[in-house]
């Protein structure tokens, strides 16, 4: 989402790191989700997020990682660490680094309390903490929760201008987080503005992308292009801020257009749209009935649940030959108004994907690929392979007809 930019005469906060805390995380235990999705919301906002780090339950090592976080970024947003137990550091940490003491404030224990009254019990001793505040702090309100949030603000002169501690579960986290902490950084003014758009490519590695492009373009800082490997496609990141007497999306067209020219029969989505979504609009309405063999059943694994998808078989048995003939028989058997038959072969270390599509408006097609590697990873790459074929052969031919 692109950043309007703010009156008023303080900096936008532009930087930021990320401090995840607690020692499941550093031993593998609990995997951490919300560095990345605090990252990608900043990101989208228009500010740097510099850093993303896990920290254990060891006080000196979460006060080291604040303070050196707070040399770097303009806001650091820690998770984790507001439990009521004796390893919850982060109010302890967030206070020695501003060099004040916490005292219990007197509101927070009443709502404390009185969640557990409700509940017909005695709130334990050891919760008191989580009724802690230093001078410099301001509670975020936590209803799913019993652990309130911590605002923080510290003069620039000091370090970072925000320090944002926010509970550790996601349920917990990602509500404060949005209505609680957002809603203030916003007022103070957070981002740039900035246009980012993701280009979805099919059939390329990152290394072909980057060859054909040029590297000049991958080393630019406005608009900063990165390519990302995901599981069903390789993404081309464009993000621009306003430069050079040049608005941002100026600038991000003028990129996307090199990457249509040079790259553009491979693109096949945009954002975060996956083949279910590139297909479902490539067919237009138009519904498929697919077989595949030899895939572990990695197609309709892809594909499932797609209301386009009248019928999905997996089966054991099927000879190079006669796939146009079962893509021809899964249409017709089944009411479709296309038939797709996959059939995946090992070679070499290696798999071939072979692929007839029988389309009763547009006619049939047939193609062979070899896609990286055997077994599970041959087989799910075979499944991405025949969406791709189906892909491009609607709209190759849409095209054709079209003309």
């Amino acid at each position: 989402m692109p950043v309007t930019e703010r009156s008023g005469s303080a900096r936008a906060i532009r930087s930021a790191e990320i401090l995840s805390i607690g020692s499941e995380l550093t031993t593998g235990e609990t995997r951490d989700t919300n560095s990345g999705d605090l990252a990608r919301d900043l990101s989208a906002r228009g500010v740097t997020v510099t850093r993303l780090a896990a920290v254990p339950d060891r006080r000196p090592e979460v006060v080291a990682a604040l303070r050196a976080a707070m040399t770097r970024a303009e806001l650091v947003v820690t998770t984790g660490g507001l439990g009521p137990t004796p390893d919850d550091l982060t109010r302890e940490a967030i206070a020695d680094v501003v060099g004040e003491e916490p005292a219990v404030d007197a509101g927070l224990a009443r709502h404390l309390e009185s969640l557990f009254e409700r509940r017909g019990m005695t709130m334990p001793t050891l919760n008191v903490k989580q009724a802690w505040l230093i001078p410099s702090a301001a509670a975020l309100p936590n209803p799913h929760g019993s652990a309130p949030g911590w605002w923080v603000e510290i003069p620039r002169s000091a370090g970072a201008a925000i320090i944002v501690a926010l509970p550790g579960p996601p349920a917990e986290m990602w509500p404060m987080w949005r209505h609680e902490a957002l809603p203030r950084l916003e007022a103070l003014g957070l981002g740039e503005r900035r246009v980012v758009r993701v280009l979805r490519l099919t059939g390329l590695g990152e290394s072909q992308i980057v060859a054909t492009l040029g590297e000049d373009l991958f080393r630019r800082a406005n608009p900063e292009v990165a390519t990302y490997s995901r599981s069903e496609a390789v993404d081309i990141r464009i993000s621009a801020v306003d430069g050079g007497g040049r608005p941002a999306a100026s600038l991000v067209d003028e990129v996307e257009r090199r990457i249509a020219d040079a790259l553009g029969p491979h693109v096949f989505a945009r954002g975060d749209e996956d083949w279910r979504a590139a297909l479902g609009t490539a067919l237009t309405g138009r519904s498929l009935a697919t077989v595949e063999a030899g895939t572990g059943g990695r197609l309709v694994a892809l594909l499932g649940g797609s209301p386009w998808l009248v019928h999905a078989e997996v089966t054991n048995w099927a000879r190079l030959g006669e796939l146009p003939a079962l893509a021809r028989a899964a249409r017709e058997a089944h009411g479709a108004d296309l038939g797709l038959a996959l059939r995946a072969a090992p070679r070499k270390g290696d798999t071939v994907a072979t692929v007839a599509v029988d389309d009763a408006r547009l006619g049939a097609w047939r193609e062979s690929r070899v896609v990286f590697l055997s077994g599970e990873q041959g087989q799910r790459r075979a499944a991405l392979a025949a969406c791709a074929i189906l892909f491009t052969g609607l709209r190759d031919r849409a095209g054709r007809s079209v003309s």
